[in-house]
Protein backbone atom coordinates (compact mmCIF):
# COMPACT_ATOMS: atom_id res chain seq x y z
CA UNK A 1 0.00 0.00 0.00
CA UNK A 2 1.49 3.49 -0.73
CA UNK A 3 2.00 6.09 1.88
CA UNK A 4 -0.90 8.31 -0.14
CA UNK A 5 -3.65 5.38 0.00
CA UNK A 6 -2.45 4.60 4.25
CA UNK A 7 -2.73 8.68 4.72
CA UNK A 8 -6.27 8.46 3.13
CA UNK A 9 -7.27 5.46 5.14
CA UNK A 10 -6.19 7.27 8.14
CA UNK A 11 -8.03 10.48 7.54
CA UNK A 12 -10.65 7.83 7.06
CA UNK A 13 -11.21 6.04 9.86
CA UNK A 14 -10.16 9.16 12.65
CA UNK A 15 -11.69 12.03 11.04
CA UNK A 16 -14.34 10.11 8.43
CA UNK A 17 -18.00 10.78 10.99
CA UNK A 18 -16.14 14.42 11.56
CA UNK A 19 -15.93 15.15 7.93
CA UNK A 20 -19.66 13.32 7.39
CA UNK A 21 -20.90 15.92 10.45
CA UNK A 22 -19.24 18.59 8.84
CA UNK A 23 -20.97 18.17 5.47
CA UNK A 24 -24.09 17.58 6.93
CA UNK A 25 -23.81 21.03 8.32
CA UNK A 26 -23.00 22.69 5.14
CA UNK A 27 -25.18 20.62 2.90
CA UNK A 28 -28.67 19.90 5.57
CA UNK A 29 -28.78 16.40 3.57
CA UNK A 30 -27.14 12.88 4.68
CA UNK A 31 -26.83 11.70 0.94
CA UNK A 32 -25.28 15.42 -0.12
CA UNK A 33 -22.95 15.26 2.78
CA UNK A 34 -21.69 11.70 1.81
CA UNK A 35 -21.22 13.03 -1.89
CA UNK A 36 -19.50 16.37 -0.93
CA UNK A 37 -16.40 14.52 1.38
CA UNK A 38 -16.40 11.89 -1.46
CA UNK A 39 -15.55 15.08 -3.85
CA UNK A 40 -13.44 16.92 -1.68
CA UNK A 41 -11.09 13.43 -0.82
CA UNK A 42 -10.93 12.71 -4.26
CA UNK A 43 -9.87 16.82 -5.00
CA UNK A 44 -7.76 16.76 -2.03
CA UNK A 45 -5.72 13.82 -2.84
CA UNK A 46 -5.37 14.27 -6.31
CA UNK A 47 -4.24 17.76 -5.92
CA UNK A 48 -2.01 16.89 -2.91
CA UNK A 49 -0.54 13.91 -4.24
CA UNK A 50 2.53 14.50 -1.40
CA UNK A 51 0.01 14.82 0.88
CA UNK A 52 0.86 12.46 4.06
CA UNK A 53 0.60 14.42 7.65
CA UNK A 54 -3.66 13.27 8.59
CA UNK A 55 -4.45 16.37 10.32
CA UNK A 56 -3.18 18.54 7.75
CA UNK A 57 -5.01 16.18 4.53
CA UNK A 58 -8.24 16.78 7.10
CA UNK A 59 -7.93 20.33 7.11
CA UNK A 60 -7.67 20.30 3.22
CA UNK A 61 -10.25 18.10 2.81
CA UNK A 62 -12.50 20.43 5.20
CA UNK A 63 -11.61 23.48 3.02
CA UNK A 64 -12.20 21.71 -0.60
CA UNK A 65 -15.46 21.18 1.20
CA UNK A 66 -16.23 24.69 1.93
CA UNK A 67 -15.06 25.50 -1.36
CA UNK A 68 -17.37 23.06 -3.32
CA UNK A 69 -20.25 24.27 -1.31
CA UNK A 70 -19.66 27.78 -2.08
CA UNK A 71 -19.15 27.29 -5.70
CA UNK A 72 -22.26 24.99 -5.79
CA UNK A 73 -24.71 28.03 -4.08
CA UNK A 74 -22.77 30.33 -6.77
CA UNK A 75 -23.86 28.04 -9.71
CA UNK A 76 -27.28 27.06 -8.42
CA UNK A 77 -27.95 30.88 -8.05
CA UNK A 78 -26.98 31.56 -10.98
CA UNK A 79 -28.98 29.03 -12.60
CA UNK A 80 -31.78 30.35 -10.58
CA UNK A 81 -31.49 33.73 -12.32
CA UNK A 82 -31.37 32.92 -15.49
CA UNK A 83 -34.10 30.26 -15.73
CA UNK A 84 -36.30 31.21 -12.65
CA UNK A 85 -39.07 29.10 -14.11
CA UNK A 86 -37.46 26.15 -13.81
CA UNK A 87 -35.33 26.51 -10.86
CA UNK A 88 -38.28 26.25 -8.58
CA UNK A 89 -38.58 23.09 -7.12
CA UNK A 90 -40.43 21.51 -4.74
CA UNK A 91 -41.44 23.11 -1.21
CA UNK A 92 -39.37 21.70 1.80
CA UNK A 93 -42.01 20.48 4.20
CA UNK A 94 -42.66 22.91 7.42
CA UNK A 95 -41.39 21.66 10.36
CA UNK A 96 -44.76 21.11 12.86
CA UNK A 97 -43.95 18.73 15.10
CA UNK A 98 -39.89 17.96 15.53
CA UNK A 99 -39.20 14.29 17.16
CA UNK A 100 -35.84 15.73 18.69
CA UNK A 101 -34.26 18.69 18.88
CA UNK A 102 -31.85 17.26 16.82
CA UNK A 103 -34.21 16.68 14.13
CA UNK A 104 -35.41 20.33 14.51
CA UNK A 105 -32.04 21.48 13.82
CA UNK A 106 -31.45 19.43 10.80
CA UNK A 107 -34.95 20.27 9.05
CA UNK A 108 -34.39 23.82 9.89
CA UNK A 109 -30.44 23.89 8.44
CA UNK A 110 -32.30 22.48 5.26
CA UNK A 111 -34.29 25.96 4.82
CA UNK A 112 -31.66 28.02 4.63
CA UNK A 113 -29.87 29.00 1.73
CA UNK A 114 -26.70 27.01 0.83
CA UNK A 115 -24.53 30.59 1.83
CA UNK A 116 -26.63 31.04 4.72
CA UNK A 117 -25.59 27.32 5.92
CA UNK A 118 -22.00 27.70 5.25
CA UNK A 119 -21.45 30.99 7.30
CA UNK A 120 -23.34 29.32 9.98
CA UNK A 121 -21.25 26.23 9.66
CA UNK A 122 -17.98 28.56 9.74
CA UNK A 123 -19.57 30.67 12.65
CA UNK A 124 -20.49 27.96 14.91
CA UNK A 125 -18.65 24.76 14.11
CA UNK A 126 -15.15 25.83 12.67
CA UNK A 127 -15.13 28.91 15.30
CA UNK A 128 -14.68 31.66 12.82
CA UNK A 129 -14.82 35.12 13.58
CA UNK A 130 -17.06 37.43 10.76
CA UNK A 131 -13.57 38.41 9.10
CA UNK A 132 -12.70 34.96 9.19
CA UNK A 133 -15.56 34.05 7.55
CA UNK A 134 -15.84 36.72 4.95
CA UNK A 135 -11.79 35.67 3.26
CA UNK A 136 -13.08 32.16 3.93
CA UNK A 137 -16.66 32.82 1.56
CA UNK A 138 -14.33 35.53 -0.28
CA UNK A 139 -17.26 38.32 0.40
CA UNK A 140 -17.31 41.18 2.23
CA UNK A 141 -17.80 41.00 6.02
CA UNK A 142 -21.51 43.04 5.91
CA UNK A 143 -22.52 39.83 3.57
CA UNK A 144 -21.25 37.68 6.26
CA UNK A 145 -23.21 39.38 8.96
CA UNK A 146 -26.27 39.22 6.80
CA UNK A 147 -26.12 35.86 6.00
CA UNK A 148 -25.97 34.97 9.85
CA UNK A 149 -28.81 37.39 10.45
CA UNK A 150 -30.98 36.29 7.75
CA UNK A 151 -30.18 32.69 9.18
CA UNK A 152 -30.87 33.18 12.64
CA UNK A 153 -33.99 34.94 11.93
CA UNK A 154 -35.16 31.97 9.66
CA UNK A 155 -34.21 29.32 12.63
CA UNK A 156 -35.95 31.13 15.17
CA UNK A 157 -39.31 30.54 14.52
CA UNK A 158 -38.87 27.06 13.46
CA UNK A 159 -36.37 26.07 16.78
CA UNK A 160 -38.30 28.19 18.85
CA UNK A 161 -36.52 29.95 22.39
CA UNK A 162 -34.26 27.05 23.90
CA UNK A 163 -32.28 28.57 26.74
CA UNK A 164 -32.67 27.73 30.02
CA UNK A 165 -30.73 31.12 31.47
CA UNK A 166 -33.54 33.33 30.40
CA UNK A 167 -31.74 35.00 27.56
CA UNK A 168 -33.69 35.14 24.21
CA UNK A 169 -32.02 32.80 21.52
CA UNK A 170 -30.97 29.42 20.81
CA UNK A 171 -28.00 28.43 22.73
CA UNK A 172 -25.07 27.58 20.69
CA UNK A 173 -21.86 25.76 21.64
CA UNK A 174 -19.13 26.15 19.40
CA UNK A 175 -16.33 23.25 18.70
CA UNK A 176 -13.83 25.48 20.81
CA UNK A 177 -16.63 24.85 23.71
CA UNK A 178 -17.56 28.31 23.92
CA UNK A 179 -21.61 29.95 23.96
Amino acid sequence: MSELHAVLERVMRHAGSRLAAYGFVLTGSQSDAEELVQEAIVKTFVRRPRLLDPASAEQYVRLAMKTLTIDRARKDARFRREAPAQAAGPALPDIVHAISTRVAVQEALQQLTAQQRVAVALRYWDDLTVPEIANQMKVRPGTVKRYLYDASAALRPLLGEHDDDGDEGLRVITASGGA
